[in-house]
């Protein structure tokens, strides 16, 4: 059974630092790509950053120069570095998978993203 687990949220002051962790497990394929999404209260879910297999990334505009997606060393994982967050920033980010062959997305449960003023 897939799984997908995302953490790291907090409450942080304007200009500060998060960074949020994903790891998915569970699929004998390869991650095909990796990514987050957010939604704040009363807003469609927008994508913030994704990466590829290969390495290529993605961004939002409005995180773009701010927020630094990796992947980690241990199989499966990424991390969405985010750095001079502004309060527009508060959401809740939702880490999700795509395995190789499949075209289906598996969702993190969230995690909760305060930027205070």
């Amino acid at each position: 059974q897939v799984r997908v687990v995302d953490s790291g949220g907090d409450l942080v002051q304007a200009g500060g630092s998060l960074r949020l962790s994903c790891a998915a497990s569970g699929s004998i394929f390869s991650i095909n790509v990796m990514g987050w999404y957010r939604q704040a209260p009363g807003k469609q879910r927008e994508l913030v950053a994704h990466i590829t297999s290969g390495g290529t990334t993605n961004y939002a505009d409005s995180v773009k120069g701010r927020f630094a997606i990796s992947r980690g060393n241990a199989k499966n994982t990424v991390y969405l570095q985010m750095n001079s967050l502004k309060p527009e920033d508060t959401a809740v980010y939702y880490c999700y998978a795509v395995f190789m062959g499949s075209l289906t997305a598996y969702w993190g449960q969230g995690t909760q993203v305060t930027v205070s003023s």
